[in-house]
């Protein structure tokens, strides 16, 4: 996965994208314990025209021979990418403050995990409420700025019922 994301810190060197910040499960992986997933999603930020649907650096990654598709993603270095327009306020929110880690000395923007979490909260499928308790049980994530995250994208009312089933 090291080179994947050596490949993304290139397009961003490039000037292809501005920057990424990786989200989804393997974001999640950055904070808890691993559990499989066959994607690498990323957030990036795109022209705010909503009639452009080009996959950002789609022509760069062609041109590096990354064609292959698969599972909605390029695969690049074997992981098949995922670029995700960070539409919502809560998804630029999580773009703009992702931080740096490292994969093998190599620096990966990530979201944070109180942005995960609240993502996971809103979106709402079963795999994302059972990451929401990985989270949780394994401290993973701090709950003042989690609740002031959810409060401020107006995800109160889905976190009291969490709580409320989840967290008896």
């Amino acid at each position: 996965m090291k080179e994947t994301f050596a490949v993304l810190n290139q397009m961003v060197a490039d000037g292809v994208i501005e920057n990424y910040a990786v989200a989804g499960a393997i974001g999640a992986i950055f904070y808890v314990e691993p559990f499989s997933t066959e994607d690498l999603d990323v957030f990036v930020m795109t022209p705010e025209d909503p009639v452009i649907i080009e996959l950002p650096g789609w022509d760069y990654l062609k041109a590096h021979g990354y064609t292959k598709v698969e599972k909605e993603g390029v695969v690049v270095e074997g992981w098949p990418v995922q670029f995700v327009p960070a539409t919502t306020p809560l998804e630029r929110e999580a773009y703009l403050n992702a931080q740096i880690l490292n994969v093998d000395e190599v620096p990966v923007r990530v979201v944070l995990p109180e942005h995960l979490v609240a993502i996971m909260l809103n979106v709402g499928r079963p795999k994302d409420i059972a990451r929401i308790e990985m989270f949780l049980s394994q401290d993973a994530v701090k709950l003042t700025p989690l609740e002031d995250v959810i409060k401020r994208h107006g995800l109160s009312e889905k976190w009291r019922d969490y709580r409320r089933i989840f967290l008896k």
